[in-house]
């Protein structure tokens, strides 16, 4: 099954799509990443979307990515005496560690962490920053507010804390304990929520141990500010939209958003837009103009991949919100403007024989009648590094190992094809020939260019590339063994 765009579709699974004719309708529609959304659900309920996903891959012959994205910490308030009270505009109101239900002057924080942090002046956002209060005094135990915004407030609703660091891990012991369950399972990618800092990265890293790779949800502007540092240790990155939303004004969101693309794409590391990209489809079959205009942005600026939430996990028309999804990336891809905005935005990296590599491969295959670039990939680097070159021409990544294949069906334009290990370069361009025309990508009368390092199976080797006829016959006896 080959697709017909670059861009990567993540459609997260819920109880609108837990059975196997829904998930494998919603692959076939265009899903190449299934996120399994850790906030809800049983460890059974986790483990029975897995298997049902792995055998849908296993039917249709495709490697699918699985993405599970964890809790993260969450700030609540407690809970109040009637359940809810109306907080209005100038009015006082105190947060404190009292457990005594709450009522329309006070109510339990149970974070004492928040409060160590806290400073006079600083914000408070509660339930999406639907209510806002501003931090008069402070101490160990206890804030003093004003009501800026007012409004509901009742029990358990969010808190956000957009104006500090907060001291805070971003794994609690339930993400703890997710983490070392996926992994165990075998999903390909871990999303890390609530990141402040490249500390929490690099701790989430220790504990997968090289079983998931670690992708950083962007949401906080702690992480917006880290963000180079946050970059450097993560394998991917997730514009969350929704909490950004909250904690920055709602016009920063876009330039933000630009920059995140960017700077993954310059690192040749995944990047997933995410958050409310036809959020009416959770109820309607069609999306409006402004959704649609939102996710073909998200295309138009690069980025690897473009998610569905609530849309495919709990709405009414899933499989039409990843149809819709495919249909915008296929019309924005044969834009010739799309071609000249990715070609604009192209970052120039010249800093290995890896990157001349990919850059004179990518030129080559745009300079003349080439099909594809077929690179061997161990780890998946070489693939990044030529999906980061957005080329014109289609990626075919082959590789030994169907973990690699998985996590590289995040990663824009990467059609992967498990092959057996290659241990002489001819026979990786025989393997890369037979993979091109047995998928469709091109015909015996054909060109394709082939990248590969030599010694085999070596991490980080790129070091030769091949201008390859796709007539078997054609391929000359002197090509290096």
């Amino acid at each position: 099954m080959r697709r017909h765009r670059n861009v990567k579709i993540v459609a997260t699974l819920g109880p609108a799509s837990s059975s196997y004719e829904m998930i494998r309708a919603l692959f076939e529609a265009g899903a190449d990443v299934f996120r399994l959304n850790m906030s809800h659900g049983s460890h059974d309920d986790i483990r029975k979307r897995h298997e049902i996903i792995r055998q849908v891959e296993k039917d249709l012959g495709r490697p699918i990515g699985i993405l599970a994205d964890l809790q993260g910490p969450k700030l609540r308030v407690g809970v109040f005496a009637n359940d809810a009270e109306e907080l209005v505009e100038g009015a006082a109101f105190r947060m404190d560690l009292s457990t005594t239900p709450g009522d329309a002057k006070r109510v339990n924080l149970p974070h004492p962490e928040i409060f160590a942090a806290l400073e006079p002046g600083a914000t408070l956002l509660v339930n999406d920053g639907k209510i806002r209060l501003r931090v008069n005094a402070c101490g160990k135990d206890f804030a003093d507010c004003t009501v800026e915004v007012g409004g509901t407030i009742s029990n358990r609703k969010g808190v956000n804390v957009p104006d500090v660091v907060l001291p805070l891990a971003a794994l609690s012991e339930k993400d703890r304990a997710d983490l070392e369950f996926v992994c165990d399972l075998g999903v390909d990618w871990l999303a890390l929520s609530f990141v402040q800092r490249p500390e929490d990265v690099i701790e989430a890293r220790s504990l997968a141990k090289g079983r998931a790779a670690v992708l950083s949800k962007i949401e906080k502007p702690a992480a917006v500010k880290a963000y180079d540092a946050i970059l450097q240790v993560s394998d991917g990155i997730m514009v969350a939209r929704g909490d950004l939303g909250v904690e920055l004004p709602v016009t920063s969101v876009p330039p933000i958003q630009k920059r995140l693309v960017r700077g993954a794409r310059a690192a040749a590391k995944p990047v997933i837009v995410a958050t409310q990209m036809l959020e009416s489809m959770i109820e309607s079959p069609v999306p409006t103009r402004a959704e649609v205009s939102d996710v073909a942005t998200a295309i138009y600026e690069g980025a690897d991949a473009v998610m569905l939430s609530a849309e495919s996990a709990a709405g009414k028309y899933p499989v039409e919100a990843v149809t819709t999804m495919n249909n915008v990336a296929m019309s924005v891809e044969k834009d010739p403007t799309y071609l000249s905005i990715i070609e604009a935005s192209r970052v120039v990296r010249r800093e290995s024989v890896a990157d001349g590599i990919v850059a004179a491969a990518r030129e080559i295959a745009e300079a003349t009648n080439i099909k594809a670039i077929c690179c061997f990939s161990q780890s998946g680097t070489t693939a990044s590094l030529v999906a980061r070159e957005r080329p014109h021409v289609a990626i075919l990544a082959l590789t030994p190992l169907m973990s690699t294949a998985r996590r590289l069906a995040l990663t824009w334009g990467t059609h992967c094809v498990i092959t057996p290990p290659q241990e002489r370069f001819k026979g990786a361009v025989l393997a890369a020939v037979g993979a091109a025309r047995s998928d469709g990508f091109a015909t015996e009368e054909d060109q394709i260019v082939v990248t590969a390092g030599v010694p085999f199976n070596v991490k980080g080797t790129t070091n030769i590339l091949r201008v390859a006829p796709c007539d078997e016959r054609l391929i000359s006896r002197v090509d290096p063994e």
